[in-house]
């Protein structure tokens, strides 16, 4: 090749990668164009997260003639119960207004909740007490939901509470309260600080009982790290050679709970499914609380990727109807897709609601309200679908 052919080529390549950079910087310029034209952005706006309402939850909600609402997901701590820990060396601080019975009853008839079920929260002492202690304490509590109950039979009624670290207690409580007015489910946490105690052996027979019972099996984490899933592994990360000052949960504020919570529900959901544990108790109803946690959105990909599953006496999504959800989402979009996952007959009014700061306290029809859905739908879910779960 000649200098000035040479010279023609370098040349002619410059321009032609000149003019590709021109191409280029022309193509993403389009790109950009397009992603905020106009029709791009009202694509955008119509999306929930640019234009749904803020703080959906604590919206008014609408005016009731008259109680009709069941939640199936309020907790308390009745004095005798606090006094117990206390004696104990574990002291709960809360409001004097959470076990103040006449103060529940007028939020109640003022935002039309004819009836409430009465549960422990996450601070349930399981995972730390001894098991007579234990035994004691559940006696305590369920006592005074009977009597809760027997002085306003049509507004509580209440998950009796077991022992859950001590099997032989458990048993023997479940037995003590079985058919007790007002006793129309059975509470118990997802694990015990990572301890699967639900399927353990020793644990067996207590499922086979409430199985028998036809009681609801009401499942709630438990308070602190090394109950929200990953929350161990999380503290183990900070701990050692680099500890974070202030503690792991500080790194993250409010998502211990926030999403511990919900994906410890959804791996206890998974867990008795594959498990096989829905197999071996085929008339067991467990009922999740907080929506499921996250098992519903990733439901999918638990079914394609749990090859362990082919043991299953069922498709995998009919298990998905074997549980009772709390329509706790938070948002009514994740509501409408719960229900249009699992069928409107599955989902029930839960508030988690614990009356120590009725500022903060979620209106409990306020989601439901917001789908505008049917008024038989409606009415399910309100009521119709609790009093047919708890058999009132």
């Amino acid at each position: 090749m000649s200098k000035l052919r040479r010279r023609d080529f370098i040349k002619t390549g410059a321009l032609t990668a000149a003019a590709g950079l021109v191409g280029s910087a022309a193509v993403r310029a389009g790109a950009r164009s397009a992603a905020e034209s106009p029709a791009a952005q009202a694509l955008g706006r119509k999306s929930y997260a640019a234009s749904g309402p803020d703080k959906p939850w604590l919206r008014p909600q609408r005016k009731t003639s008259r109680p009709v609402t069941v939640d199936t997901h309020t907790h308390w701590a009745p004095e005798p119960y606090l006094k117990a820990k206390a004696e104990l060396g574990h002291p709960d601080f809360l409001n004097p207004m959470n076990y103040d019975m006449g103060h529940r009853i007028k939020w109640m008839d003022e935002l039309g909740v004819q009836t409430i079920v009465l549960t422990l929260g996450g601070f349930m002492p399981w995972q730390w007490i001894q098991p007579q202690d234990g035994l004691h304490i559940a006696r305590i509590v369920n006592d005074a939901a009977v009597q809760a109950h027997a002085a306003h039979p049509d507004r509580f009624l209440a998950g009796i509470e077991l022992p859950v670290g001590y099997p032989e207690g458990s048993l023997e409580e479940l037995n003590r309260m079985a058919g007790k007015p007002g006793m129309v489910g059975v509470h118990v946490p997802n694990s015990l600080a990572g301890r699967e105690y639900l399927f353990e052996p020793d644990f067996a027979p207590v499922l086979a009982r409430v199985e028998q019972l036809g009681l609801p099996l009401l499942i709630h984490p438990l308070d602190g790290e090394p109950n929200w899933f990953d929350g161990h592994r999380l503290a183990d990360a900070y701990s050692g050679t680099n500890p974070h000052p202030k503690g792991p949960a500080s790194l993250f504020p409010g998502l211990t709970n926030s999403l511990g919570e919900t994906f410890e529900q959804a791996t206890t959901m998974a867990k008795l499914i594959v498990s096989g544990t829905l197999d071996k108790y085929p008339q067991l109803t467990p009922v999740i609380f907080h929506a499921g946690g996250a098992f519903p959105f990733v439901a999918g990909r638990v079914e394609a990727r749990t090859w362990g599953a082919s043991h299953l006496e069922r498709p995998f999504k009919e298990y998905l109807r074997r549980f009772y959800y709390d329509n706790l989402t938070y948002y009514p979009l994740a509501l409408r897709y719960l229900i249009d996952l699992v069928g409107i007959d599955r989902v029930v009014v839960g508030t988690d609601n614990m009356f120590t700061n009725f500022a903060q306290m979620l209106p409990p029809n306020t989601l439901v309200d917001q789908l505008e859905l049917p008024a038989a739908e409606r009415d399910l879910v309100l009521y119709g679908n609790a009093k047919r779960l708890f058999r009132i």
